[in-house]
């Protein structure tokens, strides 16, 4: 069986699961690349304000093809920034059985998915939701839209519930959507024991005591995420045994800074890459991703920090509150806003209070997240193919 994938660029979230495609017996495997300009190494990244080039292989172990992007301002901030006039003679050459397209809201990928309709089964993954929606005109009209785009495909991939509704409104039928986890490394941020002790002894350097109860936020600075969560809960909490760790960079890093810079218990880290990132979830007792919205589809830090066995907080506007987090045995979902506030805070009072609720909740996140792993997204994707014509 012949896969091929079209995908934007190389990231650290699908890389892991290209190489175990390719490994897997009977799938031949090629991703077509068609952000030609990433394969140059470091690039800008607009919401962390800095160059980033991530420290973990992303290339190996799997077939693959940058193709030629001509687009006159190349990147996937818009619609024209991927245009690739091979693209589909190059797929075409290389005969596959199937095609899987990641995004379609780029030209050329759009253009693909359009060409192979009908000539071989045609693949989509993507994990948008309807968090986000607004009624009125533009959002009939966008249903229509999205209606023609999807027509263009056999199957989605859908990632979790708030993805199925998503595919399921939009004009796909039941038979037409498998589910295929949204997955991390968790072998990599499960890693050896001695990453505790070492995550310990950066406590102990960053002014942390055993006796403290620390969250973490870590991901871009920007209003979409709601960092400054963070620091409203400080303002509430008056406790010195909680400490509140922001870890990254982004538009709305220097004003979190100046707000917090009173308040010694509120920890800065700089952006840190991906091996590092397994430590840096062991310095906290909590995740926190607090995401206002828009577009916080899932939010894969939760996967990583869950890998790592500690609990999350997580707002309903992340795609995968509904999947990854149980009430109290994986973590906490809350509201947006002043509700949401005042329900963490008043956990945080117990938990300060009473540390033996997080007594045993690693080991549930853990166990929840096994079916979150590349492994099972490799199998729900072969026995799609081997059922298909």
């Amino acid at each position: 069986m012949r896969l091929a994938i079209v995908t934007t660029h190389p990231i650290q979230y699908y890389a892991p699961l290209f190489r175990l495609l390719a490994k897997e017996p009977g799938i031949e495997l090629k991703v077509f690349y068609t952000w030609s300009q990433s394969r140059q190494g470091a690039k800008y990244d607009i919401d962390f304000g800095k160059m980033i080039e991530w420290d973990i292989p992303l290339l190996d172990g799997y077939s693959y093809e940058f193709v030629d992007n001509v687009a006159k301002d190349p990147g996937v901030h818009h619609f024209n920034g991927i245009r690739n006039p091979e693209l589909n003679d190059k797929i075409k050459d290389w005969r596959p059985h199937f095609l899987l397209v990641i995004g379609w809201n780029f030209s050329s990928h759009l253009s693909c998915m359009r060409h192979f309709k009908g000539k071989i089964p045609v693949l989509f993954r993507g994990d948008s939701t309807l968090l986000d929606e607004k009624p009125g005109l533009k959002k009939i009209f966008r249903r229509i839209f999205l209606r023609w785009v999807y027509s263009h495909i056999d199957y989605a991939l859908y990632v979790g519930k708030n993805s199925h509704d998503y595919f399921y409104k939009h004009g796909l039928k039941e038979d037409q959507l498998v589910w295929v986890p949204h997955a991390v490394d968790n072998e990599r941020f499960g890693g050896p024991d001695d990453e505790e002790q070492d995550a310990k002894q950066w406590k102990r350097e960053l002014g942390i005591s055993d006796d403290d109860l620390v969250l973490l936020f870590a991901g871009k600075l920007e209003p979409k995420k709601d960092p400054d969560f963070m620091l409203r809960l400080a303002q509430h909490l008056k406790d010195p045994r909680l400490k509140l760790i922001i870890v990254g960079n982004g538009k709305s890093e220097e004003a979190l800074r100046m707000k917090s810079r009173p308040d010694k218990r509120i920890i800065f880290l700089d952006f840190q890459n991906q091996q590092k990132m397994p430590l840096v979830y062991r310095l906290c007792d909590i995740f926190v991703l607090p995401s206002v919205g828009p577009g916080e589809t899932w939010g894969l830090a939760v996967n990583e920090a869950m890998a790592c066995k500690r609990p999350v907080m997580v707002s309903t506007k992340c795609g995968c509150a509904p999947d990854l987090v149980e009430e109290e045995k994986t973590g906490w979902v809350f509201e947006p806003g002043d509700g949401g506030d005042r329900k963490i805070k008043e956990l945080l009072h117990k938990i300060l209070d009473d540390r033996s609720v997080l007594k045993g909740m690693g080991w549930k996140v853990w166990e929840k997240l096994q079916v979150y792993a590349y492994p099972v997204a490799v199998k729900r994707i072969k026995q799609l193919l081997e059922k298909l014509p």
